[in-house]
């Protein structure tokens, strides 16, 4: 039986997607198929790993970004609250730090003999009432045109060469089918409105693992997925979502106050407020109070017209396969240092559910890739050339090659991979 798949692409900006930037494509999957892609890595480190709880409710909490204090280097947890941080071994680091949406920054002290699997635990903020100003901004949309206004100030200006960690897992119903993983390279031109021309992403080391059972016929790929970073780069490439005459698409209107990195955030709140030919998005800005940086946003495609998401996002398929998206999200946050933000994790979920003609029940699909920057050069960047670049046309699953070893990884920094998944690799491993 043929293995077909699907493949998505990346949405490059708002005009992009009236011209059809989600392409499903049905094609034959060539298994483990690709090139091992080798780079220079770190060879003497040490690591730092362990799990990030709430001091309270004594919660693991996911989504917690961990770095090592006085540089650029590090990771975020899992959605087990587990991490490993690694570390050249050389490096003087004492103390690592935590942060998270609502919670109170960690600056934690390690030492070499005390660095395995601890628990580290952050502190809820609460936000009392008498330190919120009453609110100077009367229209939510003038404070989110305030925040593009104030892009070139609030971020960097130099070039950046980003190191980032890059994964790609699909599961059909709860059982993972295909896993690509990549340490890539990314090069960020300084930050200018829709100024993406430059920026490229190159793969320095990858690998994927694809369920062998015949039985898994239908498999999912995503077009240049580790372009995630720069595409939905939504500050660098505002046409996507928050460019001046695409606000007034949008119903806008004030959340309540939250915090991120200990400093207040306006929240407001978004919703398609016009029908257009291309389906518009619902979700959740947050902007830093003081300097009115952009620094979280997230955000879901509406799906009340789900014709009109399929009239952009399906560009073809097998005959007889129905095919029904249930959801398509995205979280994009930056992290300040030195007085300037910087893009920090991209996350985005991609939900359908597909069936062939005379079948009872739908079978259900969930794609999830996700970015995390783990270090950052600012002197002496080089751009990288299109010759080395990733393209956008092209699937990690096809350009990597099969898992073979535990310690694939080196000394580079990944996102710690989840109970879950460690046993859906083994499995498949087995297989």
């Amino acid at each position: 039986m043929k293995r077909t798949s699907i493949i998505f692409s990346l949405p490059k900006s708002f005009r992009m997607t009236a011209a059809g930037w989600g392409v499903f494509v049905f094609l034959l999957l060539l298994p483990n198929g690709g090139v091992y892609m080798s780079a220079q890595e770190p060879v003497d480190y040490f690591t730092i790993s362990g799990t990030v709880k709430d001091i309270y409710s004594n919660r693991k909490i996911e989504s917690v970004s961990v770095s090592a204090a006085g540089t650029h280097i590090g990771t975020i947890t899992n959605d087990d609250g587990e991490f490993v941080l690694k570390l050249p071994d050389d490096s003087k680091v004492s103390e690592i730090e935590l942060s998270c949406i609502g919670y109170y920054n960690a600056r934690i002290s390690i030492s070499r003999n005390q660095t395995q699997n601890r628990t580290f635990y952050i502190t809820p903020e609460s936000i009392r009432l008498n330190e919120v100003e009453v609110l100077s901004w009367q229209n939510p949309r003038d404070l989110v045109k305030a925040a593009l206004d104030r892009i070139e100030p609030n971020y960097s200006k130099r070039p950046n060469l980003l190191t980032g960690f890059y994964r790609e897992t699909i599961q059909k119903r709860h059982k993972y089918i295909n896993i690509s993983e990549a340490v890539v390279r990314i090069y960020k031109d300084p930050y200018r409105r829709s100024d993406i021309e430059n920026d490229k992403i190159q793969v320095l080391k990858g690998r994927n693992l694809v369920s062998p059972k015949v039985g898994d016929t239908l498999n999912v790929k995503f077009l240049g997925g580790p372009n995630m970073a720069i595409y939905m780069d939504i500050v660098k490439n505002p046409d996507l979502l928050i460019a001046e005459d695409v606000l007034p698409y949008y119903a806008y209107k004030m959340g309540e106050t939250t915090t991120i990195n200990e400093r207040l955030q306006y929240v407001v709140h978004f919703r398609p407020q016009v029908a257009l030919l291309t389906p518009l998005y619902v979700g959740t800005f947050y902007i830093d109070r003081e300097t009115l940086a952009l620094t979280r946003a997230e955000f879901k495609m509406d799906m009340r017209d789900k014709l009109k998401v399929i009239d952009v996002i399906l560009k073809e398929k097998p005959k007889g396969l129905r095919f029904s998206p249930e959801e398509v999200s995205y979280i994009v946050t930056y992290k300040s240092r030195n007085d300037k933000m910087y893009l920090n994790y991209i996350r985005n979920e991609i939900r359908f559910k597909c069936d062939w003609r005379r079948k009872l029940f739908a079978t259900g699909y969930t794609i999830i890739d996700e970015t995390v920057i783990t270090d950052n050069q600012e002197n002496n960047v080089m751009k990288i050339h299109g010759k080395d670049a990733f393209s956008s046309k092209q699937s990690l699953s096809q350009e990597v090659s099969a898992y073979f070893d535990d310690d694939f990884w080196g000394g580079y920094n990944i996102i710690e991979p989840t109970e879950s998944l460690e046993n859906a690799v083994n499995k498949l491993k087995k297989q």
